[in-house]
């Protein structure tokens, strides 16, 4: 890593005391013979390559250096980027995706725009506190299967989910109605669920069931997606990382692997960069464990 890090303009001296090494002993290590480096890299790819399969073959170098660092590895990001085009793998994260917001060519009442993206970290302080909701659409050989899915703003977890294949109100309901109860909210709630403007959201049994529960309800501006960039942040994944490879047969099949994504991958397993890279219920623990 310190020869990394001089290839960066970061003096040897400075590398090797704040990284607790010797200056001779980095010496030493520059003369070893060239077998010997190759060995240590092939020492470290065994690893990354194990950490790449787990990862379902997504993880990039920082996920991978996060998960070699708390190993005890004194590695740098330069030393796996060379290692991983070497052997000719990469994250998965670099592959498109465009959000598509519902549509809200409809007459029914819209909420005011309570949460604020640009603001969330103001806003956003603790868990269960916002919650955003949107619809996606998955293609199967027997036809859409649509996905509500309800993320937990602070916590970025998956706190309710439901799929069809139409989209009703009672699509988006079921999904609020599985996070209240998984996350064990109050009667009353202090909480606000944000979403698009999308006609199930807006609908009145929607909206009934948010007064109902003391739910302040927000919603986007008109055709901005950016509004709910949380949640579209969460679809992109779901693409890019299962959508995009796999082609489904039936509903059912599609339904099965995005419940494993859910709740194996999504929420338990995968490092959320945004999150200091732990999961979301780690992440979540923490949070709760502290407070």
């Amino acid at each position: 890593m310190v020869q990394e890090l001089s290839f960066e303009q970061i003096s040897i001296k400075q590398s090797c005391r704040d990284l607790k090494v010797s200056q001779s002993g980095y010496y030493a290590w520059l003369k070893r013979p060239v077998a010997l480096r190759k060995q240590d890299d092939e020492r470290l790819w065994q690893k990354i390559k194990k950490y790449w399969e787990d990862s379902r073959r997504t993880y990039g170098r920082l996920r991978l250096l996060k998960k070699l660092k708390v190993e005890g590895e004194v590695v740098g990001k330069n030393r796996i980027s060379k290692i991983m085009k070497e052997n000719n793998i990469r994250g998965i994260g670099k592959k498109k995706y465009k959000p598509i917001t519902t549509t809200s060519n409809h007459k029914l009442p819209v909420a005011d725009r309570v949460f604020k993206a640009e603001m969330a970290a103001e806003q956003v302080t603790k868990p269960n506190q916002y919650w955003g909701g949107d619809i996606t659409y998955v293609a199967t050989e027997e036809g859409w299967l649509y996905l509500a899915i309800v993320i937990d703003l602070f916590t970025r977890k998956a706190v309710g989910y439901a799929m069809s294949e139409s989209m009703p109100s009672e699509l988006v309901i079921d999904a609020l109605d599985m996070g209240l109860k998984r996350q064990g909210i109050a009667e009353k709630a202090e909480l606000t669920s944000h979403s698009d403007r999308g006609s199930q959201y807006a609908s009145s049994s929607y909206i009934e069931k948010l007064e109902r529960r003391g739910i302040t309800a927000s919603m986007s501006r008109k055709g901005n997606c950016y509004d709910n960039a949380f949640v579209e942040s969460f679809f992109r994944t779901l693409k890019v990382e299962l959508v995009y490879n796999r082609k489904f047969e039936t509903r059912q099949e599609a339904k099965a692997a995005i419940f494993e994504f859910i709740e194996v991958w999504y929420n338990r397993q995968r490092l959320h960069s945004s999150l200091d890279y732990v999961t979301p219920i780690e992440y979540e623990t923490k949070q709760l464990t502290a407070a």
